[in-house]
């Protein structure tokens, strides 16, 4: 039987003190309709009646949950668009907001716990992963050591956990050295302080989930169970070779199950935490998800599952889609439920309050109600996390202060067809022509570009230099460039399948190299999006006949992101990482003098 919170403690440490910081935080309100508790509620509570800071127990019980999703090992502040968030404001006009950083991120999450004695902080997986050179270079080690000072207590697996296998995320939440690499410093590593739950993970052999499925709280009476799935299509976007043995369950299915497990238990207060997500209908941190109107609300994979998930959970955690929305979506039961995702990379965080009845150990859902705050960058930086930053970076800096390349302004990341995209589709081309002379084009996907270049210094290196760091932040997955053929007709194919098939609904839309160009008609369906007699290749049509040789990283070459096609490729070369190879084209296109200018992307003519 998976331990409780009780049995989880061996190496958890008090929360014996809290900064006390004057925090500014822009708050939205999504809350459920608004439901008076009852008189009795006031008995030995606070003055709103809910027995926050009182010595008795009344009835009902404020829960604070602190949430946030998808850090991916953002230790230092992002760089770029990918530190920022959109705020809208009361005259309906929005501004952006520097944010992130687990020195802001820790002080604004200790001072929000400030007199909340029932307080819980809970994530919703991609903890690490895709991470910058300061956490990945070291397997993660430091992003789980912050997690552990940050007082996190529990999360859920998210798809990146699985980036290198089922073996290392065990090792992350169990502890012990490296098996290749050793200690990194001359401590061994303890693992995680907190539970990763994995309930719809299972291992094939045994058919039992490979970490916890669940986790309960239990304070002065009050017990909250917390049931944590990663999205069922994980092996569809991790290589191979990271959920090998593993089998992937129906996350609704498998939350049903566990939260039927937990009711026998006497857990009535239940939460989700699910790494899949939505789209809200703004990209605003605090827009009113709820408001009413056309367009308005929330899409994606989460409505489904909000949907369906039986109405014995009262709240829903999420992430994945690294979009912010505090929204109520109705559960089978046709009752509103609480359904949030705080963003990525710790830009904001989420304060969502469960109104807990003590005479039924249920939660009031009428009472839930939640908001998005900002990791603002105006307040104290932790010094503990400053200190940890410290001790890392002086580890890493040999390697990722060195220069790799020079850039004239920002290369974004951000669009259809981005300016950073087409930079490492070049790269990756150029590196195939190197390899074989009959390379013919590149191939990029979207999700493997996970921060932008930007041209002011992140360091000491100055403005339009870009570090070795730099770049493993832009390509951590240390992926290889692989050579494959292609007939034309599989060329199209692939071209299709980034509208149709699993990315119908969600596309994915890849980054091309120089000399391929066509048009994606965006008012059309499915795969007739890709407008096939305007596919050309330096100027000429695709000859379906013909063979063409195309270079790829690995993951896409296996036919990960649903592009299946391309997991059919012929006479196979496997090359050298990404990264050296972007690190080869920036150092042999650019110098101080002579930068590399943002590309244009104007190589897919888009058809709104």
């Amino acid at each position: 039987m998976p331990a409780t919170a009780q049995s989880h403690q061996p190496r958890r440490r008090r929360r014996t003190s809290r900064l006390l910081v004057a925090a500014a935080t822009v708050v939205t309100a999504g809350a459920l309709a608004a439901a008076a508790l009852p008189a009795s509620a006031s008995t030995g509570a606070d003055a709103r009646g809910h027995g926050g800071h009182g010595k008795g127990h009344g009835r009902y019980q404020d829960v604070q949950l602190l949430s946030f999703n998808d850090l991916h090992g953002n230790l230092e502040p992002p760089a770029g668009s990918s530190g920022r968030v959109t705020e809208v404001q009361p005259d309906g006009t929005t501004k952006t907001i520097d944010a992130g950083g687990i020195e802001y991120l820790a002080t604004h999450l200790r001072e929000a716990r400030e007199g909340n004695r029932y307080s819980i902080t809970a994530a919703g997986g991609d903890m690490v992963g895709a991470s910058p050179l300061l956490s990945g270079l070291f397997h993660d080690e430091p992003t789980i050591e912050a997690l552990n000072k940050l007082d996190l207590d529990v999360t859920s697996v998210g798809n990146h956990e699985f980036d290198e296998g089922a073996r290392e995320l065990a090792r992350l939440q169990n502890g012990g050295c490296h098996p290749t690499e050793g200690c990194y410093t001359d401590k061994e590593f303890e693992g995680a302080d907190f539970p990763y739950l994995a309930a719809n993970v299972l291992d094939e052999k045994t058919g039992k989930p490979i970490l916890k499925p669940y986790w309960v709280w239990k304070q002065r009476g009050v017990k909250v169970g917390f049931i944590g799935v990663t999205l069922e299509g994980t092996p569809n976007i991790v290589s191979a070779e990271g959920v090998k043995g593993l089998q992937f369950k129906d996350e609704v299915e498998t939350i049903n199950k566990y939260a039927k497990e937990l009711q026998r238990q006497g857990v009535k207060s239940i939460v989700a935490l699910i790494h899949e997500g939505g789209f809200p209908a703004s990209s605003s941190y605090n827009y009113d998800c709820d408001s009413p109107g056309a367009g308005d609300g929330i899409s994606g994979p989460i409505v489904d599952i909000a949907k369906n998930i039986t109405p014995q959970v009262d709240a829903l955690v999420t992430g994945h889609t690294h979009n912010a929305y505090v929204c109520t979506i109705p559960d089978p039961a046709g009752n509103p439920r609480m359904v949030t995702s705080a963003s990525s990379f710790g830009r904001l965080y989420t304060d969502t309050t469960l109104t807990y009845d003590r005479a039924t150990g249920d939660i009031a859902r009428t009472s839930v109600k939640s908001a998005n705050h900002v990791v603002t960058r105006d307040v104290p930086k932790a010094p503990d996390m400053t200190r940890l930053i410290d001790r890392w970076s002086t580890l890493a800096a040999p390697i990722g202060n060195r220069p790799i390349g020079y850039v004239s302004a920002d290369i974004d990341r951000n669009g259809t067809e981005s300016p950073l995209g087409d930079l490492i589709a070049d790269a990756q081309f150029a590196y195939g022509k190197t390899q074989d002379p009959e390379t013919d084009l590149a191939l990029m996907n979207p999700g493997g570009i996970r921060a932008p270049l930007t041209y002011a210094a992140s360091g000491a290196e100055g403005d339009g230099v870009v570090t070795y760091a730099e770049g493993f932040t832009v390509q951590p997955f240390a992926n290889t460039v692989n050579l494959r053929d292609y007939t034309g007709a599989q060329l199209i194919q692939v071209l299709k399948e980034q509208v149709s098939g699993p990315n119908e609904a969600s596309p994915k839309i890849l980054q091309i190299s120089s000399g391929l160009t066509y048009t994606l008609d965006l008012t059309k369906s499915g795969a007739d999006r890709v407008v096939t007699d305007s596919i050309r290749l330096n100027g000429a049509p695709i000859d379906p006949t013909a063979t063409y040789r195309v270079a790829s990283n690995s993951f896409l070459a296996g036919g990960g992101d649903g592009f299946t096609t391309l997991g059919e490729g012929t006479n196979e070369l496997v090359g050298a990482d990404d990264l050296a190879a972007f690190e080869q084209y920036l150092t042999a296109n650019s110098s101080a003098t002579d930068p590399i200018a943002p590309p244009a992307a104007d190589r897919i003519t888009v058809v709104q």
